[in-house]
């Protein structure tokens, strides 16, 4: 028997934020996509659109062979970027600071500073990266916020535990394009369920690092397994089960 759904008509101001015609809500099964190889690396092409609230939303695996970079040093004028170190050792320079990170280490930079992102390890290194930009953006950003781009390793996140898993908050605070972004990492046990189904005005991205789960999507249910990404749209209702004998482990990261 599947998990509640209590959820009814929605009202026609939430739906409206869903247009029919962007990214949909949906499991992007990354081991059915093509691998893409160029001179630099292989590229698994997930999605690239837009959504009601960005002008453009990328989001792609790279994989890097020792010592390779995907791109020489570079900035972007009006969009931030968001790297997820998925297997291997990443060393990645952002505005002259440089950091290796390991599976599950984040950086993300801001508008304006040069970044590059190189293999650091003897073995194939593994990364998705996130490129947004906010609807209504001027060609070029400054930022005026003084927020900083950051990088954050897995091990360093503070570890919080719920009465379904666990919880590493690995930033919550605005960025040059948002007014707050949002990205945690939650560890369920065995059976539990996230939260009941909800909606909120808020796009959301799901990443599943371990385990098998179930993600609800509007009245629909599909299966996920580790590697997977979830595009959920505004509105739209969603709630994500644990279906394995163990852990689950995924990262989630909304941004208003």
């Amino acid at each position: 028997m599947k998990y509640l759904y209590t959820l009814l008509l929605l009202p026609a101001t939430i739906i409206s934020y869903a247009q029919a015609d962007s990214i949909p809500s949906k499991v992007y099964y990354v081991n059915e996509l093509p691998v893409i190889t160029d001179s630099s690396r292989y590229r698994i092409q997930i999605l690239d659109g837009y959504t009601p609230y960005l002008s453009n939303l990328e989001a792609h695996i790279t994989i890097l062979e020792p010592g390779r970079s995907a791109h020489p040093p570079h900035k972007h004028a009006n969009t931030e970027e968001l790297i997820i170190v998925k297997e291997g050792s990443l060393k990645v320079t952002i505005a002259g600071k440089t950091k290796i990170l390991g599976p599950g280490g984040v950086a993300l930079s801001m508008p304006g500073d040069i970044h590059e992102a190189v293999n650091a390890g003897k073995e194939k290194t593994s990364y998705y990266l996130l490129k947004y930009t906010k609807k209504g953006t001027d060609s070029i950003t400054a930022n005026t916020k003084a927020i900083p781009s950051l990088m954050v390793d897995w091990n360093e996140v503070k570890v919080l535990t719920t009465d379904r898993g666990f919880r590493r908050e690995h930033f919550i605070q605005p960025t040059v394009l948002f007014e707050k972004f949002d990205m945690h990492a939650t560890t369920l046990k065995q059976g539990q369920v996230s939260h009941a189904p909800h909606t909120h005005r808020q796009e959301e991205i799901i990443l599943i690092r371990k385990g098998n789960i179930e993600m609800q999507i509007g009245n629909t249910f599909h299966k996920a397994a580790p590697g997977d990404l979830i595009f959920l749209n505004s509105g739209i209702p969603h709630a994500l089960k644990n279906l394995g004998d163990s852990e689950c482990e995924y990262f989630a990261f909304q941004w208003q």
